[in-house]
């Protein structure tokens, strides 16, 4: 079996199998071996019933007390049976698992494993493993089991089963870096950690393989960026420009004054577009800073000077928003823009295709699309991606090579600390605005339990009764039985019945037709739609001024970082707004990380305090979207690995760094980081 190969040659996947495979991006044998767990299941002693406890998964042995009782309850089939041991009973429950009736027993001892909750007449414990021989199961004591990411049509044994056969037919794993690195950073043997990582011996032998693994990613990644940075280094621009007065007449015609920082940025900026030199800067602001403005008036001197310019962005309802104000903003001063987006007719594409080309449109507004091949500009002098942590460094360098030596700016609203961010952006210029507008109102924030949604329900109404509008969001797209999270399917049927009638809720998430999300964004910025239910889609820069409430389902799943861009998502216009962040655990730990949100709205404080509390120890801890996306590496928890990743990439010299792309060929590929969820 070779690395190459895909994934079909494996036994028991066929085409069917392949299909959903290739959904989660694992099309090859390597893609499989790459997709690592997002934790281990780790099987304890068995522990008496007055033991277990709410919220934590338990194994007890016990007995029935009465026969099991099968009801329905609209589309579930709903198996309750009570069981005893000396210590206490529990009531154990099964959805849609009649089958079991006829494998329990009265009399019989069994072995349950599962989740315990507190239901209406106590603790229950739900859809628990049962192993009907104690063997069995203590055969897995003190065994790290993996879970995988799934999708539908794969299931956690199926990836385990696949996973063996490639680890007893493979000898060696490809290993990019060099010898002296691996000895001088004491790593772990690649192809030891890739085995490791998947059927690890111990807590130890994990955390080594997973250490290693991490390391790999980050210094490709500093490799990827060593090679921007020398290929950019000093390069003399073939578009020399000079200061506008037309952009001190904008900045003069905008309803509001611009802060310090933001000044000071925009006097950075203009002095790199005016140098010999081309600009590759970074304006990295909170949630909210006004860097949108920024990136107005480079394009307005850029356009201004003869040139034409184009901005990234990673949606198309973002694209669609950029279009808009930045049509609005420079109507006035001869400027014409354009827009171009994947969902687009082909004959709209062709039409952008021909003005672009004949530059009859100054501004381009768009996704992905812009860096397509049949996209060709005249004199692009000015290319700027907003998002900057959803592109991956190629597509960043293919956006570059569109123009000869264009300036860049490139833009980011996640708060990484400065020292992280100078490793991850190490080949631009950092600009930090670090104030908020003077007109932003603080949103007020309050960490809850679950206890208190009605009184969430009842404070949304309140505030649509005056006009406002509100999100909530949800971890989830649909039920999953294997996580206890809140879905977006069926939260916004709950939510359609516990609020007034006259409330239109609708839902949005990352698996629907993009035609689908722009009408429900549409709708919902026009105030057509009063509640909106989503998952994370809506963090990426959606601009709806009258939304006053965000509130956050299961907010302990999700990292600080992302938690702070989705409440950016209100506080956006005139009226106060409020986060409700509901936390659905009792860990003590989770509560001390909700509480960092609950006192401040500075995202750089919050990554800094985030990093402080959860360090490196908390190796499969809430991942941050919003992060550069590596498949196991977080720049967060593993700073520390990154900082010596970057530091091993920097001592090579560039003949080292030429071998090892030489020599590795498929290096190319992997270096172009993309989210494995399209937005």
């Amino acid at each position: 079996m070779d690395y190459n190969d895909s994934i079909d040659k494996i036994k028991g996947v066929g085409e069917k199998t392949k299909k959903a495979f290739e959904r989660i991006g694992i099309e090859t044998v390597q893609d499989l071996l790459e997709h690592y767990p997002r934790g281990y299941e780790e099987f304890t002693m068995p522990i008496p019933i007055s033991q277990v406890r709410e919220g934590e998964m338990a194994t007890i042995e016990a007995s029935l007390t009465m026969s099991p009782r099968l009801k329905r309850v609209r589309h579930l089939q709903i198996l309750n049976v009570r069981v005893r041991d000396n210590s206490g009973s529990l009531l154990i429950t099964w959805f849609n698992m009649p089958f079991l009736m006829k494998k329990l027993g009265m009399g019989s001892r069994y072995l349950f494993r599962g989740k315990v909750k507190r239901g209406s007449s106590g603790l229950v414990m739900e859809q628990p493993q049962i192993y009907y021989n104690k063997n069995d199961y203590f055969k897995l004591l003190k065994v790290l089991r993996p879970i995988y990411p799934l999708t539908e049509g794969i299931t956690n044994n199926l990836i385990i089963k696949s996973m063996e056969q490639v680890h007893n037919n493979l000898e060696f794993a490809k290993d990019y870096i060099p010898r002296k690195i691996c000895k001088e950073y004491s790593l772990m043997d690649r192809t030891k950690a890739l085995k490791e990582i998947h059927f690890p011996k111990d807590k130890t032998s994990m955390q080594k393989a997973r250490e290693r693994l991490a390391f790999d990613e980050f210094f490709l990644y500093s490799l990827a960026i060593r090679r921007m940075r020398v290929t950019k280094s000093d390069q003399l621009t073939d578009y020399p420009m000079e200061e506008r007065l037309e952009c001190e007449e904008l900045i003069k015609t905008l309803p509001y004054r611009l802060t310090k920082a933001q000044l000071s940025a925009w006097d950075e900026i203009k002095k790199d577009m005016t140098s010999n030199f081309a600009m590759n800067r970074l304006i990295q602001g909170d949630v909210g800073s006004g860097k949108t403005i920024l990136a107005v008036l480079a394009l307005l001197m850029a356009v201004k000077n003869g040139y034409q310019a184009c901005i990234m962005v990673p949606t198309e309802v973002l694209a669609k928003q950029h279009y808009k104000s930045i049509y609005d903003l420079l109507s006035n001063f001869g400027v014409s823009v354009g827009l171009l987006t994947g969902s687009m007719t082909a004959k709209e594409k062709r039409e952008a295709y021909e003005l672009i080309k004949e530059h009859k449109l100054d501004i381009i507004v768009g996704t992905h699309a812009l860096i397509q091949e049949k996209v060709v500009y005249d004199k692009l002098g000015l290319v700027i991606t907003d998002e900057q942590h959803r592109f991956g460094v190629k597509q960043r360098e293919e956006l570059m090579t569109k123009g000869k030596k264009p300036h860049v700016l490139v833009m980011s609203a996640t708060p990484i600390p400065r020292t992280l961010a100078i490793i991850l952006y190490g080949d631009l210029d950092i600009s930090i605005i670090n104030q908020l507008p003077a007109r932003r109102l603080p949103i007020k924030n309050c960490v809850v339990n679950t206890s208190y949604r009605p009184n969430a329900y009842r404070f949304i109404e309140k505030q649509v009764a005056l006009g406002r509008q509100a999100y909530v969001i949800c971890p989830m797209v649909e039920e999953n039985e294997q996580i206890e999270a809140e879905n977006v399917i069926d939260y916004t049927q709950q939510l359609k019945e516990a609020l007034s009638p006259d409330i239109c809720v609708e839902y949005l998430h990352g698996k629907m037709k993009p035609k689908e999300k722009n009408d429900i964004m549409e709708r919902f910025a026009e105030g057509e739609i009063q509640v909106l239910v989503s998952t994370t889609v809506v963090e990426v820069g959606v601009n709806v001024p009258n939304a006053t409430v965000m509130m956050v389902e299961n907010s302990e799943r999700f990292g600080l970082a992302q938690l702070h861009q989705l409440r950016g998502r209100v506080g956006r216009g005139e009226h106060q707004s409020y986060c409700i962040f509901v936390c659905g655990s009792e860990s003590k730990v989770a509560k001390e990380r909700l509480e960092i949100l609950n006192k401040s709205n500075d995202g750089f404080y919050i990554a800094e305090e985030d990093l402080k509390l959860r360090g490196p120890g908390d190796l499969f801890g809430v991942r941050q979207s919003g992060d550069l996306d590596f498949k196991i590496g977080n720049i967060y928890t593993d700073a520390a690995i990154l900082k010596l990743a970057a530091e091993a990439a920097k001592s090579l010299s560039d003949e080292e760094v030429d071998k090892i792309f030489r020599e590795n060929p498929y290096l190319e590929d992997k270096i172009l980081y993309q989210r494995s969820s399209t937005l």
